[in-house]
């Protein structure tokens, strides 16, 4: 099988060992992994701040970038569900129509993909640490997905899964919601914090990286002995 790899612009300038993770992981599996280096943004942050024009040029670059006609997967919900849920107000009834609903139909968050088309369930992976799941926002209530990432997690080699209180609650970083109303923010990340320490982890995972960069910012401004980590570098650990 072969797969295109989309790349989020928050992946590739913040965590890019998370994306070559993937790599990683995809092909220990046995898959053939293409990427395009001229990818950038889906136009998500443009989006959500209402520059729609601005967006728009982003996601047809995008659209035109991934139709291959191969599965798509990413290691980001919430740029993925911008692609299945906000794409079709550019689209509809355009020249990309046909070309936005193949990317559309084909496009798969790393997990999802994992379980659901590949019937994966166990990697290989040993990461001998308690840890507690966040459920981002966007993997919930955007893109739809909750027990693919924790059967995945449950079949890691010394690893215990122990649920967060509350975890359906926002960490408080929501893009530019964080810059716009930093102090609540910051209290949704301290409260978030407080559960997760609450089950004696000693790591907070998700399928979202710019959750855990908030959470992590959080963690490290007050010290607080608990790390956070993508679920991608889970899935490829091999730590004894």
């Amino acid at each position: 099988m072969q797969v295109e790899l989309f790349i989020p612009c928050f992946i590739d300038q913040v965590y890019p060992e998370t994306a070559k993770n993937m790599v990683t992981l995809l092909e220990k599996l046995g898959i053939e992994v293409h990427y395009n280096p001229k990818q950038t943004c889906c136009g998500q942050m443009a989006f959500n701040s209402g520059y729609w024009d601005e967006a728009y040029k982003l996601a047809e670059k995008l659209v035109n970038e991934l139709s291959t006609g191969r599965y798509i997967v990413g290691p980001t919900t919430s740029c993925i569900a911008m692609i299945k849920n906000y794409y079709p107000e550019f689209f509809y009834n355009s020249p990309l129509h046909l070309e936005f609903k193949q990317v559309q139909q084909n496009i798969f968050e790393v997990t999802d993909f994992l379980v659901n088309i590949l019937k994966v369930t166990e990697v290989g992976a040993i990461f001998p640490y308690k840890v507690t799941y966040h459920d981002s926002c966007a993997a919930l209530r955007e893109y739809g997905i909750k027990e693919e990432p924790r059967i995945l997690l449950n079949n890691v080699s010394g690893l215990e899964l122990v649920e967060i209180e509350e975890t359906d609650t926002c960490c408080g970083f929501g893009g530019t919601f964080a810059v716009k109303n930093e102090p609540i923010s910051t209290a949704m990340a301290e409260q978030k914090i407080e559960h997760a320490l609450k089950t004696g982890a000693s790591y907070i995972v998700s399928t979202d990286a710019s959750c855990l960069m908030h959470l992590q910012g959080y963690i490290d401004k007050h010290n607080i002995p608990i790390k956070t980590i993508h679920i991608v570098d889970v899935l490829t650990s091999q730590s004894h």
